[in-house]
C-alpha cells in the first residue's frame, strides 16, 4: 500500500465495453477526453496518488476486475480501444459496483478510510450518472470533490454540462480542467 496522501483519483467505468444501444455518442465522447485521462493518471502514478477503479459489474455476479477487463476489450465492443488505453496498472486498486454510485454496497468507503483520503478527483463515463451519483454519495460522507470538466462524458455535450453545473451548484464541487490539478499540492495537503 503506498503512503497516505490526501487525495485519490477515481476513474468511474472507464473498463466499458460501451455496447448499449444509442452508445455512439458516449464512445465518441469518451474517445475525445481519453488523452486527458490517461495524463492525469500518469501524473498521479508518478506521485504515488492512489488511483482507484471503480466499475459497474454489468450484472455478472460471478465476476471480478480482470474478467470485466477481458469481457470489455473484446474485439467489437464499441468500449475496446478505451478499456485498452486506460489498462490499470499493477498497483491500482479496483472496486467493482453493482449500480450507479461507487459507494453502493462496495468497499470504496473503508478502502479510502484506509488510505486516509478526504479529497476525491472523479472522473469517467457517464457524467450524468455514474459520476454525479458516486460524487453525490461521496459528499454525503464529507469528502471534498473535484471533477476534471474534461475528464467525464455521457451521451451528449448538453448532459455532461448540465450534470457539471449540478456537481458544482449542489455538491460544491471544484471543476477545473485537467491540466490544473496539481498533485503535488494534494499530496503535500496530507501533512498539513
Amino acid at each position: 500500500m503506498p503512503s497516505t496522501c490526501n487525495a485519490a483519483l477515481i476513474l468511474i467505468d472507464v473498463v466499458n465495453a460501451l455496447d448499449f444501444e444509442g452508445s455512439a455518442g458516449i464512445v465518441r465522447a469518451a474517445t475525445a477526453v481519453l488523452p486527458r485521462l490517461r495524463d492525469l493518471s500518469a501524473r498521479a502514478r508518478a506521485m504515488q496518488v492512489p488511483v482507484i477503479y471503480v466499475n459497474d459489474n454489468f450484472g455478472q455476479w460471478r465476476s471480478d476486475f480482470p474478467r470485466t477487463f477481458e469481457a470489455c476489450s473484446t474485439p467489437g465492443k464499441p468500449g475496446r480501444e478505451i478499456t485498452l488505453a486506460l489498462r490499470p496498472e499493477s498497483d491500482d486498486y479496483f472496486v467493482l459496483k453493482p449500480m450507479h454510485s461507487g459507494f453502493f454496497c462496495t468497499p470504496l468507503e473503508l478502502l479510502l478510510t484506509q488510505l486516509q483520503v478526504k479529497k476525491l478527483v472523479l472522473t469517467g463515463f457517464a457524467t450524468n450518472i455514474c459520476v454525479l451519483y458516486t460524487a453525490n454519495d461521496a459528499r454525503m460522507r464529507g469528502y471534498d470533490l473535484i471533477v476534471p470538466s474534461d475528464c467525464t462524458a455521457s451521451n451528449t455535450e448538453d448532459l455532461t454540462h448540465s450534470a457539471l453545473e449540478h456537481l458544482r451548484t449542489v455538491l460544491k464541487a471544484e471543476t477545473p480542467v485537467a491540466r490544473d490539478i496539481d498533485w503535488q499540492r494534494l499530496s503535500r495537503a496530507s501533512a498539513t
